[in-house]
């Protein structure tokens, strides 16, 4: 029995990059909601958290605490953002990884079921299509290559399943290459933009995998942000998967270039570090979304990049928060040894 009248909303990784900008919109969007917003603070921030929200500090993977919230607040709405979203360091930590995104993901979806959850929402990823050839779409069957994308559409398999079952609505999104404001910069394993950004601030070269030709389409967060928070009411998006994000691919290269600029340090250097085993080229097709959804915003790169440096001068860098809990430590690329404990 929920201990408030006012209708609840829950939030997994909420102090995250992605997580933080939907408790905002989330803010604006259903101001009559209690937002609950839970985060372990593995990859997030508790300052990321804005005011106004209930703050739980906890992991998905933590039944009974998952159990308890769902007693207390009954969630009309849950947006399931929490992951540890990083795709190519899944290969070494097999077991975290689907702990975490499964496991973990799998509690919230037994609650959401219990509670009669109107509707839940869930990033996916585009590590789910594998090397597919591109643009990516919803009708193509996923292949995925690492056990992040494995864990991702083994969710969206079981939402479909617990649909199907217990009538458990859901709408199922699989952005990708998410940059922004809030975006953690001192992750050495994912968030490339990021990446290239703080080796900028330190003077360090940018670093490439391979020969840089890989192709990605990098997605501003402002863009995709109002179409997860407005997900549930939308009827036509219930039950459905939809990909979201940017269209036009660019190089490694090209986005290194640009992303130098964006700092104003056009001429900063790059190197080339040995390549390591990824798609070469993967970008998505976003029809479905925009008949579905309508025109969204949509920034251009140099657009974005240029948010993203005003806001990446004025932060303080963090600490390093290396990866201590390598499970498999062969054939991992030699320039995240430095980061890790491997056995």
């Amino acid at each position: 029995m929920s201990n408030t009248n006012k209708m609840s909303v829950l939030v997994t990784g909420a102090a995250g990059f992605i997580g933080t900008h939907v408790v905002r919109e989330l803010q604006n969007s259903l101001p009559s909601h209690t937002i609950v917003a839970l985060d372990d603070l593995s990859g997030g921030f508790i300052e990321n958290i804005p005011k106004g929200v209930t703050f739980v500090q906890g992991s998905i993977t933590d039944a009974d605490l998952i159990s308890d919230l769902f007693r207390q607040y009954s969630f009309e709405y849950v947006y399931h953002l929490g992951a540890y979203a990083a795709e190519g360091l899944s290969h070494f930590i097999r077991r975290f990884n689907y702990s975490n995104n499964l496991i973990g993901s799998i509690n919230l979806i037994n609650e959401a079921i219990k509670a009669e959850t109107k509707c839940f929402v869930f990033t996916s990823s585009i590590a789910v299509y594998g090397a597919i050839e591109p643009p990516m779409t919803e009708e193509k069957t996923p292949h995925p290559e690492d056990p992040y994308g494995i864990s991702k559409l083994a969710v969206e398999m079981d939402l479909k399943a617990a649909h199907s079952m217990f009538g458990l609505n859901y709408v199922i999104f699989r952005p990708h290459n998410v940059y922004g404001e809030y975006q953690n910069l001192s992750d050495p394993y994912r968030n490339v933009i990021g990446i290239f950004m703080k080796q900028i601030f330190e003077d360090q070269p940018m670093t490439v995998f391979g020969d840089g030709e890989q192709q990605r389409a990098f997605s501003y967060v402002g863009d995709i942000i109002p179409l997860i928070a407005k997900a549930p009411l939308v009827p036509k998006a219930l039950n459905t998967v939809f990909n979201v994000g940017a269209d036009k691919p660019y190089t490694v290269n090209e986005l290194a270039k640009k992303v130098a600029t964006a700092l104003g340090k056009p001429n900063h250097p790059i190197v080339h570090l040995p390549p390591r085993n990824e798609v070469g080229i993967a970008y998505s097709d976003h029809s479905k979304a925009k008949s579905v959804f309508g025109d969204n915003p949509h920034t251009s790169l140099d657009d974005g990049l240029a948010k993203m440096a005003a806001w990446a001068k004025d932060v303080t860098l963090r600490p390093l928060k290396p990866f201590t809990a390598i499970e498999v430590g062969k054939n991992m690329p030699p320039s995240w040894l430095k980061y890790v404990d491997s056995n």
